[in-house]
């Protein structure tokens, strides 16, 4: 289905006796003659009527160039507690659908192996490997005190995108470089910065667990250049049978390396919150760069962690570059300080530099602070603007943290803290891989094994909560899963009626009906829709909403006259009302709507980084018919029923609007053309809907439309979980109207089964 120019026109057509109607008096006339005589729109028979100039497009905010990761990400604070909290309810919900843990994954034994101490005198290093999913492996180190005994407090410590991950050495020339900045205190420990600050944490008294990173030191299962530096998309690893991360089919069952890595940080912290010498009470997570995103998204979703210290990362700037710290849906409508925010009222410390953090102090912290203060705890959330550095987390940020760890874990440290030199440790010390514990598969073999395990996880996880006929309680769980995972994918449900605006354009007297061009305004949003209306002067109270996916001009012929199935509708009392969607009619200032959806400039082909700051066009369209809908359940003229048709490859978008607008519609008559999100190859299509997949595809948004009346056409049979979901909710059973072959021939049936 090729997508169309931005904006909805609506047109409806109200009889005389009705408010609607009352408009018409000689003012009124005399008005629209002038706005006629000065250039809006007139539609002559041989065209479809217009809610704006010929050329002219609708003044909405989604025709300006989409958002990316350098954009900027204000957080506004929430006026109050519980506002605050069903916010966050909400995009922690988001965050872990984009991540792929909507349901969790189900956790599989770690099967821990801790080898190779290192005796360094006041602490020891060892080697630890552990699966996160089977056959995946978390590795990294193990830093601990000595002298100590009984349940000590923890820190994680993700790395970041430093060279080599934890194996990094800045080398001698950098290092010197930084001792006459300032930036470090001694030469080992200036070259070795990641161990420095495990180090230093054991000497205060913490179990500390570095983990590498996807691609880095040891685990190359997953290759660097696939985590980090992918950039085209591989045909061989698109397979409907066997994909691979970044194709379509993985961002539409939402498996993302994003998604593993955070994973593989949930389950390093189960593993070190369980472990006999850790009180999982005072655990603490800190990393720079990448591994501050890593920080700040673990303890977003994770309440175990007690302190955060996310250094140089937390922003309103650049949200994070690498394919590793995106993911689609991640960042739409939201960035990484409102992220952060859901830490609270957990302590939170950070630091800035002259980096995309340099203005945290008065863009983000001031904010942070007042949401902070919701919970009367201001004092546990700081940062440090350290930008007299570059982006680091050299020996002066280090000390922050060390201080803010202090604290905040009730370490009992005397201050100021100075981090001592010590020994570093050698690669070979470090590595956990050698001839007792030999490197374990990876490449392409890995990766489709990997991807095959949380497939099938999920479709157990999802097999789990289907709607059984017989159990109305299975329904309501069904719909908080994929309910929930479709109100964060889709982003929206039926607005408020009274945040809505019309403005009047033109109105025709058509002899049995009268026929309006107007546009609907979602001010809120900045989104503009051009609509029509017909509306016959003998109404029944009945309105169907009729969404082609060739956009409302396809209602006329080429007279400009209503089709017949349209005039069908007219005819018994029913008023039609019609839009064009997003990128479709007037949208399209040349009239020719786009072939593909529209992505960043970002040139990597990755959908994360449209995807993950944007709403797809597909959930788009959907809210211009989520629109229409409200202003005409929330219209004066008090519509008694509401009916829903999709047709000519619009009967998807139809599908998600039905199943995000409650009780609205009374039927829902869709020709779904035989459609499912499984079947496109490309992240660019007009339909493509992240995770669409991975929560079962059409058929589910079928199953949650809550619609007294289900027509389907485009079907050989009314889908399983359909008819299950609608004996559950004590609805009739989907009627079925044929399998269709072209667009308009399932027309007649379906306008049929709406006026019966």
């Amino acid at each position: 289905m090729a997508s169309r120019a931005p904006g909805t026109l609506l047109i409806l057509i109200t009889p005389r006796r009705s408010p609607l109607g009352r408009f018409v008096t000689f003012a009124a006339s005399i008005a629209l003659a002038v706005a006629l005589l000065s250039g809006f729109p007139h539609r002559t028979c041989a065209e479809a009527p217009r809610s704006l100039p010929a050329g002219e497009t609708p003044d909405d905010a989604r025709l300006k160039p989409l958002k990316d990761l350098d954009g900027y990400f204000p957080f506004q604070p929430p006026k109050s507690l519980t506002e605050w909290e069903q916010r966050a309810k909400e995009l922690r919900r988001q965050l872990h659908v984009s991540q792929g843990l909507w349901p969790m994954p189900t956790k599989t034994p770690a099967k821990a192996v801790v080898h190779g101490l290192v005796d360094r005198g006041d602490y020891t290093v060892e080697k630890v490997y552990l699966e996160s999913f089977p056959g995946h492996y978390v590795t990294g180190n193990l830093y601990r005190p000595k002298g100590k005994t009984g349940r000590l407090p923890a820190v994680l410590c993700p790395h970041g995108h430093w060279s080599n991950g934890r194996f990094h050495d800045h080398g001698e020339g950098e290092v010197r470089r930084q001792i006459v900045q300032g930036a470090e205190r001694f030469e080992r420990s200036g070259r070795h910065p990641l161990q420095a600050r495990c180090v230093q944490l054991a000497r205060m008294g913490c179990v500390v667990f570095h983990y590498d990173m996807l691609g880095y030191a040891d685990s190359t299962q997953l290759s660097f250049e696939l985590a980090h530096r992918f950039a085209e998309q591989r045909p061989e690893f698109s397979s409907p049978d066997a994909w691979g991360f970044y194709s379509p089919q993985a961002e539409l069952h939402m498996q993302s390396i994003m998604g593993v890595q955070t994973y593989n940080s949930i389950r390093a912290l189960d593993w070190l919150s369980q472990r006999d010498d850790v009180d999982p009470d005072r655990i603490g997570v800190t990393g720079a760069s990448g591994g501050g995103t890593q920080s700040f998204i673990l303890c977003a979703l994770d309440d175990r962690p007690a302190v955060a210290f996310p250094a140089v990362m937390v922003s309103t700037a650049m949200q994070g570059g690498c394919t590793c710290e995106n993911a689609s849906l991640l960042r739409v409508g939201t960035g990484n300080i409102e992220i952060a925010a859901l830490i609270a009222p957990r302590p939170l410390g950070m630091t800035g530099a002259d980096d995309w953090t340099v203005e945290i102090a008065t863009k983000g912290l001031p904010e942070l602070k007042s949401l902070y203060g919701l919970y009367d705890a201001q004092n546990r959330v700081m940062a440090a603007p350290l930008i007299h550095f570059g982006h680091n987390y050299n020996y002066v940020s280090r000390a922050v943290m060390y201080a803010f760890m202090n604290e905040h874990l009730a370490l009992g440290h005397r201050e100021p803290i100075v981090e001592e030199d010590f020994e570093p440790l050698s690669q070979e010390e470090m590595s956990v891989w050698n001839d007792d514990h030999p490197r374990p598969e990876g490449g392409a073999p890995h990766e489709r094994s990997l991807i095959r395990w949380m497939t099938e996880d999920a479709r157990q996880q999802l097999d789990a909560v289907q709607p059984k006929a017989d159990d109305p309680a299975s329904l309501e769980r069904y719909r908080e899963v994929v309910g929930g995972a479709f109100d964060a994918i889709l982003g929206r449900s039926l607005p408020d009626p009274s945040k809505l605006t019309r403005e009047k354009i033109t109105k025709q007297d058509k002899g049995e009906y009268w026929l309006f061009a107007d546009l609907i305004r979602y001010p809120e949003h900045g989104e503009t829709l051009p609509v029509v209306f017909l509306h016959p002067k003998q109404w029944n109270g009945e309105v169907t909403v009729w969404i082609d996916g060739r956009g409302k001009a396809a209602l006329f012929d080429a007279e400009g006259d209503p089709k017949p199935h349209i005039r069908k509708l007219l005819d018994s009392g029913v008023s039609v009302a019609s839009t064009d969607l997003l990128f479709q009619g007037e949208f399209n200032a040349d009239g020719k709507p786009p072939t593909v959806a529209p992505t960043v400039s970002n040139p990597r082909e990755f959908a994360g980084y449209t995807l993950g700051y944007n709403r797809s066009l597909f959930a788009q369209r959907v809210h211009d018919i989520l629109t229409l809908l409200a202003y005409i359940h929330g219209d004066e003229q008090q519509a008694e029923k509401i009916h829903l048709v999709g047709v000519a490859g619009a009967g998807p978008w139809a599908a998600a609007a039905a199943a995000q607008s409650q009780s609205a519609i009374e039927s829902l008559a869709i020709d779904t053309q035989g459609f499912r999100f499984a079947a496109l190859t490309s992240y660019r299509d007009a339909n493509f809907l992240p995770g669409a997949v991975r929560y079962d595809d059409l058929p589910a948004l079928l199953a949650l439309a809550r619609a007294p009346r289900l027509g389907l056409a485009g079907e050989s049979q009314v889908p399983p979980i359909v008819r299950a979901a609608r004996k559950a909710a004590g609805l009739a059973d989907a009627e079925l109207h044929g399998t269709v072959t072209d667009d308009e021939g399932a027309l007649p049936s379906l306008v049929d089964w709406l006026v019966k």
